[in-house]
């Protein structure tokens, strides 16, 4: 048998292809993905799903003159392997390597980054209306999006718009019924009608809002993929094309269980069996202890709710959607919402924990001024993946918080270094704040074995002293604490160097400051954040006022974006790792 995928690296290859052959490279192209991620992890199932969609379009469409964009980039890993990356696929994710989501430096193919979710419809309007400024009415603009993300806020804006436009532009959705968890809300139900109901399908939203739609058609028979996208290429103005997919289709195991195999680890090719991790003396995740510490508190408080934006497995609120569901609520991918929700939760007495990504509360920005903080309203933010994230990259790094955050009148900030700080300051949050509060806790495991110990209320704006010391003061705040103890250890003169973790970032703990300037020749501080605008920039700021001249260093996340790559590598690269923090103390020694 001829092996198709080896002699393809761009669609120009491709297009060489007979019709009747495409599906022997499909199976080729999805045992190339599995093959891969199976040791090198990344995204399976979302790419699984779309190997005939993305053969049919770069067979059809004329890439990358044709603009093409996918959301979210989950599910570009066949598109990245059929225009130029297959030989580097390998490298996905990793440091130096290719990106997890498509990226406009890296290809010409990638017309428009994707790393959060429901932008491609806006995107794709904007470059349609830019071809027809520019008098190029023969070019297509086509954008992939899934039935999670098109229940965007942002995705309704930019349907909204394109439907009264001329707009030479394709919108496909890609419907599964599954983003990372399974899709939620009335639009998923009214799509579940539009794909079992012929009398839906005729009188549906989309047609109301002026596309030309068409389907639901199976989206694996890649044939009548083909023949569609075709007639749907001769048609101008803006379409709609709905496609049924099923997520990790191929692999038996990502089809059955299609939230575990969104990214699964690494697992055998073969079989799809996960590889197993020892888990025996291993610290629990933050996420896992905050899931659990809501759960407990919630049994004990009837006013608290819970609430997050499509992540319930990723953020653990999973718990308490298992064991008091009438309380926790997935909003579907919408930010914004889910934090305005909130603010009218607490307007009403009750006490919500509203749990989002650092990377994605960026998305609901004016919600947490003008809908929370501006009204003062006690809504507990838990900020999961804070700080440096690993291989998702640029995009998902939650590093801008304290800086984006700090600035905000009203708002409290706290980060705590282990699982028992993170449940003491949830259960201080719910005992009854008079402002909002920001927890900010990192991806991954902690350090504390027996974490689940009796609460004890945290006193706001306070901050503790870890290590004395004569000389230098190093400030930390959140997990960096470890990277301070380990890069302490590595120095001669321990006894010179004090260590203090602040713990909050607003307010901060100003007594204690007082202390440290008063007694320390020089100050460190040490965060997994943006230098600008950041908790060491509030320390200066302080030092400033009070007019004490100090030695002062900022160690943090430099004035750039910071690529993908496991999170110690990118530790490194920053400067925050233990060895390159002790190679600082040392030079104020």
């Amino acid at each position: 048998m001829i092996h198709l995928l080896k002699n393809i690296n761009s669609p120009y290859d491709l297009k060489k292809i007979e019709i009747n052959q495409l599906p022997q490279l499909a199976k080729e192209l999805r045992e190339f993905i599995i093959e891969v991620v199976s040791t090198k992890e990344g995204h399976l199932g979302a790419s699984l799903g779309v190997v005939e969609l993305t053969i049919a379009l770069h067979y059809v469409f004329d890439t990358p003159d044709d603009l093409l964009i996918w959301d979210v980039g989950h599910q570009a890993y066949g598109h990245k392997i059929l225009t130029g990356r297959k030989d580097v696929f390998h490298t996905n994710r990793q440091l130096n390597g290719v990106s997890g989501f498509p990226k406009r430096t890296e290809s010409i193919y990638d017309p428009f980054g994707t790393g959060h979710s429901s932008t491609s419809i806006s995107a794709v309007l904007g470059m349609a209306i830019a071809s027809h400024l520019k008098g190029d009415n023969t070019k297509n603009h086509i954008a992939v999006i899934g039935d999670a993300s098109i229940a965007s806020g942002m995705a309704f804006e930019g349907l909204n718009h394109a439907g009264v436009t001329n707009a030479n532009i394709l919108i496909i959705l890609n419907d599964n019924a599954i983003g990372i968890d399974p899709s939620v809300g009335a639009l998923k139900e009214y799509l579940t009608n539009v794909k079992t109901n012929k009398k839906w399908a005729k009188n549906n939203i989309i047609k109301a809002l002026n596309f030309d739609y068409s389907g639901p058609i199976d989206g694996h028979d890649i044939k009548v993929l083909i023949a569609e996208l075709t007639r749907l290429k001769k048609i101008k103005g803006p379409k709609f094309l709905h496609i049924i997919t099923t997520k990790g289709k191929g692999l038996k195991k990502a089809e059955e269980d299609q939230v575990k195999y969104h990214a699964p680890g690494k697992f055998d090719k073969i079989t799809g069996e996960l590889s197993q991790k020892s888990t025996q003396n291993v610290p629990p995740k933050f996420q896992d202890v905050f899931g659990h510490t809501l759960v407990e508190l919630a049994k004990a408080n009837k006013k608290i709710v819970g609430i997050t934006p499509a992540m319930p497995t990723g953020s653990s609120l999973k718990f308490m959607m298992e064991e008091i569901p009438e309380r926790a609520f997935d909003v579907g991918i919408a930010e914004q919402h889910a934090v305005t929700m909130s603010a009218g939760m607490a307007t009403q007495g009750l006490i919500p924990f509203c749990n989002v990504y650092s990377t994605f509360l960026q998305r609901a920005y004016d919600q947490v001024i003008h809908d929370v903080a501006l009204q003062n309203l006690p809504v507990i933010f838990c900020l999961d993946r804070a700080g440096l994230v690993g291989q998702d990259g640029a995009t998902h790094h939650g590093v801008f918080d304290l800086a984006y955050l700090r600035c905000i009148p009203n708002l409290i900030i706290f980060a705590p270094r282990n699982e028992i700080e993170l449940r003491n300051i949830m259960y201080t949050a719910q005992l009854g704040l008079n402002h909002p509060i920001a927890i900010r806790y990192p991806r991954g495991t902690g350090e504390v074995l027996d974490w689940r110990k009796p609460f004890e209320k945290i006193t706001i704006g306070t901050g503790i002293q870890l290590k004395k010391g004569t000389d230098i003061a190093v400030l930390s705040v959140g997990n960096m604490a470890k990277n301070v103890f380990l890069a302490i250890d590595l120095i001669k003169d321990k006894n010179k160097i004090a260590h203090y973790d602040m713990r909050f970032i607003k307010p901060l703990d100003e007594k204690l400051l007082v202390k440290i300037f008063e007694t320390y020749k020089t100050i460190i501080t040490v965060e997994d954040g943006v230098i600008k605008g950041g908790f060491g920039s509030a320390v200066n700021e302080f030092m400033i006022e009070k007019e004490y001249k100090k030695n002062i260093k900022i160690i943090g996340v430099p004035d750039k974006f910071i690529e993908h790559g496991q999170v110690e590598e990118l530790q490194k690269m920053s400067g925050l790792d233990y060895k390159s923090i002790a190679k600082i103390i040392k030079s104020f020694l």
